[in-house]
Parts: structure tokens; sequence; C-alpha cells
């Protein structure tokens, strides 16, 4: 576990730069997971650490596998100084906990959901897990494990959640893509949906 999260604190330094802060949350009866802050010119990025230390557990098998599985760590990239975004850290603790805590597997296209907004005063309280690959690259880890995975989260508002569980994830981020929307304002408005 300690090798893995050594190799994923390496991968987030080489693509992110130095962490200018850190915190670290613990929930009964799970690992420790730590969010670590990056700020890049006027972007503030947080990437969670610990939640790739072990594999994601179908919630209806019987036995977790202790090896085998889908491994990730959770990325939220927003404009710095337009709100208070650094009261994110515990909820991204929280979404990155959920795998241990509520056997919940997180993959693209997923949808995950705070019940509170993400910082205060954010018009969005539940994110949309995106695809791996882009800002932090894969880690291969030796067979038979999964490779752990960086997922971008793009916040929604209430009124984009609802949307994307009637149409799904894709048309939802066409829907933005068309419209031009600037995913990483943390004050944004939903975007305009039919």
């Amino acid at each position: 576990m300690g090798e893995i999260l050594a190799l994923v604190e390496a991968r987030l330094r080489t693509a992110l730069g130095e962490p200018d802060a850190r915190a670290a949350v613990t929930f009964l009866g799970t690992e420790r997971i730590e969010v670590l802050r990056f700020v890049d010119g006027d972007v503030v990025r947080y990437a969670t650490l610990g939640m790739s230390a072990q594999p994601m557990a179908d919630p209806t098998a019987a036995l977790a596998d202790p090896v085998k599985g889908p491994r990730a760590e959770l990325v939220l990239s927003v404009r710095a100084g337009l709100a208070d975004t650094d009261k994110v850290l515990r909820g991204l603790a929280v979404l990155a906990a959920s795998p241990q805590v509520e056997g919940l597997i997180v993959a693209p296209g997923a949808s995950l959901d705070l019940g509170e907004p993400l910082w205060p005063g954010a018009p969005f309280s539940s994110v949309l897990v995106a695809e791996s690959g882009g800002l932090v690259e894969d880690i291969q880890l030796d067979e038979p494990m999964e490779p752990v995975r960086f997922l971008p989260l793009l916040p929604m508002t209430h009124n984009e959640a609802a949307w994307k569980r009637v149409r799904g994830a894709q048309e939802l981020q066409e829907r933005w893509l068309s419209h031009g929307t600037d995913l990483r304002d943390p004050l944004r408005a939903s975007v305009a949906l039919d």
C-alpha cells in the first residue's frame, strides 16, 4: 500500500508540481485519505492521495479482492481567488473514502454527491467523474493489479445533476462543450438545459 501511494504522490508532483498544502482525514474503519493542493497560476488543483491504496471492490461480491480491482485518485481543478474552495478538502476526502465506506466503484460517467455544497456558497453539491489520462497519466502497476487512474471531477449544479440522470454523462458533457462552459469557475451558473 505505501509503495503504491509513493508512486501516486511522485506522479502528482511530476504532473502538477510541488503541493503547497495538504490535509489528512481518517474516517472510522478506513485508511487515511490526504488531499494535496497545487497552485498553477490562476488555477488551484486538489488531488486525493490514499483512495488507490486498496482496489475498489464490486459491492455485490462476497469478498473484496485485496489485489484485483480498479484503483483511482480524484482531481478537482478550479479558478483561484473567486471562492473559498479550500473548504472542499474534507468533501474530497469523503468522496475518496466512498469506495471503502459504501462499497462504490468510482468510474468515469458516475455522479458523486456530497449532499452539501462543495465549498461555502458553491452552487454544486455533486460532481461528474470524467475520463482519466489527461492532466495526470495513469500509473501502470504489476499484474494482476489494475492501473491507478487519476479521475477529474467536474462540479455539477442540482439541475445539471438531474439532467445527467435522465440524459447521461455524455450528453451533459456535450452540452457544456457546446455552450463553452467554464467548468473551473467555482461560481458558475448552470448550463442552459432544454
